[in-house]
């Protein structure tokens, strides 16, 4: 077996300085299996591709591209179009509505995967196919290997993780539509799962499935806190949703000190198997009770993750793109705790992981693991990303032969079906671990403004507002300007609007109920992954700051002052710069919340 000095060397050069160096036989063998993937990345994705091509040769979607048995790159790239999700749509409704035929994939189409929403304002259906989970799983068995490297001991206590499964749906021909780590929360790969000491839970499966969240969390936490002393690492998916389990905890204290100097479950807990399981680990402990109530009763919650769970060496959460403006939530809460960024997914693929975990949020960099799917890239900065008709191809470029400091947008092709489809994330490679690029993640494409899974690009925000100025009309008053903010100094974090109004009469200027039904039209006229977190009180209700006139004329002003052309100068959609933020908030002359929740239900799959 290769020594443990000398893997950590060969997983990266940095990684000499790793602490800890006692790598088990298991460890061993995977980061081994990194070393092979990365140093043979071309050959890899060749092999993946003719592996991709020639199972799907006979589906209806290849079949229509003449490709006469290829598998070769060239043939792929000159004859198979690069696409989107709308141009795929018809497709994947057929499958949708019960086509069993190999329209995409050759294996049958186990389930979709809902994946952030469309133009039309529902959740994309992602098909996928059973053995993916494999694919999903091996990428999971990677990641403890990392961070072994870096972080002694972790066998030695327990994750305190917020895991949850989502509302799921099923299609008009029978297959279930989810979100991807529901999916994996509730297969046999995860309830199933070997014994690892290194990834233990305070979560019994039980609270994890349960599919009533408020229930869940509350489970969740109720383990998390009795376990305290065994807790080694805090985490969530996204950095949104543990901070939203801290937020959990400063509402509902008083009930878990109860619970736990009781030994009794709270009854709104109902649900039968949480309640199982939960007899099984509750049982009265004053002492533990009266520590909560003196450190969660004091107004200070600074450091509040290390006070309740002192053997915490870091956070896991993403907090890359969109999450890295809760990055000083968390260090409040936390006290400064590396957070760790380890792998890199979406509901198409799962990409790869990060090889320096605990280096800092701006520094996250992802290395994409060949094997998952065949990857290309489309030049961001080049006239090609531009949309590309099926006349002329875009000039894409593998993964071997990108270039450091540039920045691309993904491109896959799946064993599910997928091909040349633009996934709609921006990276830009940083460097390369052996012959892999390592990319960081810049942004989704379009994305304006987010909070937690939501996604709300620029043409979706001006229909909203157009939406809610019809409520203006009858007050002769309309928007003359507007832009936004994802503010998430508190929790939950919420979208804020300012708009100047133009007003003809001030006699019969709009009212502050009026402005409110503003804010509620704009929620009711955003897409349903927005909703859902609204009602799920992960976003909190939309606000609209009205501003004085001529504020975005000074906003204009501000931004000539600092180099902008005024022949080019447009008005920013989303504004994050702390000067212009302050200009507008000094203009403010009122401010209205959305007064209701917007309408949600679970989607149903016409």
């Amino acid at each position: 077996m290769i020594s443990p000095s000398s893997l950590i060397m060969a997983v990266d050069s940095t990684l000499s300085s790793a602490v800890g160096a006692s790598v088990s036989e298991k460890d061993a063998k995977a980061l081994q299996f990194i070393e092979e993937m990365t140093k043979n990345v071309d050959s890899v994705q060749e092999r993946i591709l003719g592996e991709i091509l020639s199972r799907n040769a006979d589906t209806e979607y290849l079949k229509r591209f003449q490709l006469n048995g290829a598998t070769d790159r060239d043939t792929f790239k000159s004859k198979v179009p690069v696409v989107t999700y709308e141009d795929l749509q018809p497709e994947i409704q057929r499958i949708a509505n019960g086509d069993k035929s190999p329209i995409l994939s050759s294996h049958p189409i186990s389930e979709f995967l809902t994946s952030s929403g469309t133009s039309a304002g529902e959740r994309k259906l992602v098909p996928t196919i059973h053995e993916e989970l494999n694919r999903r799983q091996l990428l999971y068995t990677l990641l403890m290997p990392v961070v072994n490297l870096y972080v002694p001991g972790l066998d030695k206590g327990k994750g305190l993780y917020f895991l949850f499964i989502k509302a799921e749906t099923k299609t008009p021909g029978g297959l279930l539509a989810r979100p991807v780590l529901t999916s994996y929360y509730k297969s046999d790969h995860f309830k199933s799962r070997p014994y690892d000491p290194f990834n233990v839970y305070t979560s019994p499966n039980e609270t994890i499935l349960c599919p009533d969240s408020i229930q869940s969390m509350y489970a969740q936490m109720l383990c998390g806190l009795i376990m305290r002393e065994e807790v080694l690492r805090v985490g969530a998916v996204f950095a949104s949703g543990l901070l939203k389990a801290i937020r959990f905890l400063q509402v509902n204290w008083k009930q878990f000190a109860h619970d736990i100097e009781t030994g009794t479950l709270n009854p709104k807990v109902t649900d039968p198997s949480v309640r199982e399981c939960m007899s099984k680990i509750l049982k009265p402990n004053p002492e533990l009770a009266a520590f909560i109530t003196k450190e969660c009763s004091e107004e200070n919650w600074e450091c509040i993750i290390t006070r309740i769970w002192p053997n915490t060496k870091y956070l896991d959460v993403i907090v890359t793109g969109a999450m890295a403006q809760y990055i000083p939530t968390l260090e409040y809460y936390s006290g400064g705790l590396p957070m760790a960024c380890t792998m890199y997914a979406s509901s198409e693929c799962y990409f790869g992981l990060n090889l320096k975990p605990m280096c800092k949020p701006s520094e996250v960099s992802y290395t994409i693991m060949p094997n998952m799917a065949y990857f290309e890239f489309l030049p961001h900065d080049d006239s090609s990303a531009q949309d590309s008709s099926r006349d002329s191809p875009p000039r894409l470029v593998d993964l071997a032969d990108l270039e450091v400091g540039k920045e691309y947008e993904l491109i896959v092709t799946t064993y599910a079906g997928l091909c040349r489809y633009r996934v709609g994330d921006i990276l830009r490679v940083t460097g390369f671990h052996n012959a892999a690029p390592q990319f960081r993640f810049i942004r989704r494409k379009n994305v304006l403004l987010s909070i937690d899974f939501d996604k709300t690009d620029e043409s979706e925000l001006q229909q909203a507002i157009e939406n809610a100025s019809v409520l203006l009309k009858e007050f002769n008053t309309s928007v003359v300007e507007y832009t936004s903010y994802a503010d998430t100094k508190q929790i939950p974090g919420h979208y804020v609007i300012y708009w100047e109004l133009f007003v003809k009469d001030a006699a019969n200027a709009p009212t502050d109920e009026v402005l409110s039904q503003c804010c509620f039209q704009m929620e009711e006229s955003l897409n349903v992954v927005y909703r859902q977190c609204r009602v799920a009180d992960s976003i909190g209700p939309l606000e609209i700051r009205v501003v004085k006139n001529g504020t975005f004329e000074e906003l204009m002003d501000y931004a000539i002052s600092r180099g902008a052309s005024i022949n080019q100068y447009k008005v920013p959609r989303c504004v994050s710069f702390t000067p212009i933020m302050e200009l507008l908030d000094s203009r403010v002359v009122s401010k209205h919340f959305s007064p209701a929740l917007p309408h949600w239900t679970p989607e149903r799959r016409r």
